[in-house]
C-alpha cells in the first residue's frame, strides 16, 4: 500500500515505464500469440499499481495514519 507522496511519485513513475514498454512490445511484437504472452504480466502488475494509486487518493491527506 502507498503510504506518502514519494511512494505515490514512485508508483506513478513505475506505471508509465510500464505502459511504455507495453506500447513498445505492441510496435514491435510479431504476432497476436506473442503479443499477448508478453504483456499479460505487465498488465496485471499496471492494474495492481493504478488500485494502489486510487485507494491512496481517496483517503484525505489528514486521515493517513503515520507509521
Amino acid at each position: 500500500m502507498i503510504e506518502n507522496d514519494k511512494e505515490l511519485q514512485v508508483t506513478l513513475d513505475r506505471v508509465r515505464r510500464m505502459q511504455e514498454q507495453v506500447a513498445h512490445l505492441r510496435r514491435t511484437a510479431s504476432n497476436a500469440d506473442n503479443y499477448s504472452a508478453s504483456v499479460s504480466g505487465f498488465i496485471s502488475e499496471i492494474d495492481r499499481m493504478q488500485l494502489e494509486v486510487r485507494e491512496y487518493l481517496t483517503i484525505y491527506p489528514g486521515e493517513i495514519a503515520v507509521h
